[in-house]
């Protein structure tokens, strides 16, 4: 069974990701902020994040998530996890989104262009991989 860790900090959006992986047969695993998603990606490797870039609830953009990303890259243990980019967030708002593959990022959402059953079905494509 393939482990998904979601890195999101919005409970709203937090339960219909969470329901729809499990109902695929995911082992889905939860964090809500920098520090709990940076010890469960270590402790835990999983095979894949969807990753939220704001992780405050509030207007600071994308920095959480960016942070995550680098420091991830910089740990040989957590360097090859795939990663998902499920955000408010696109590089037309924010420019230093476009680094994000330099970062590792497979694909980036916007969450409101996608449905939490097309999300899951691009998870599962790119677990495939």
């Amino acid at each position: 069974m393939k482990t998904i860790l979601l890195v999101e900090d919005d409970p709203f959006i937090l339960d219909v990701y969470y329901g729809q992986f499990k109902r695929e047969g995911y082992n889905v695993m939860i964090a809500k902020t920098v520090l709990d998603a940076l010890d469960k990606i270590k402790n835990n490797n999983p095979d894949l994040i969807v990753l939220d870039l704001n992780l405050r609830g509030d207007d600071y953009g994308p920095a959480d998530g960016l942070n995550i990303l680098e420091e991830m890259r910089q740990d040989p243990k957590c360097k090859n996890i795939k990663i998902v980019v499920s955000s408010n967030y696109d590089a037309s708002t924010y420019p230093e989104l476009s680094k994000l593959p330099e970062l590792g990022v497979i694909k980036s959402f916007v969450k409101i262009n996608l449905t939490p059953e097309e999300l899951s079905n691009e998870v599962k494509e790119i677990l495939k991989q």
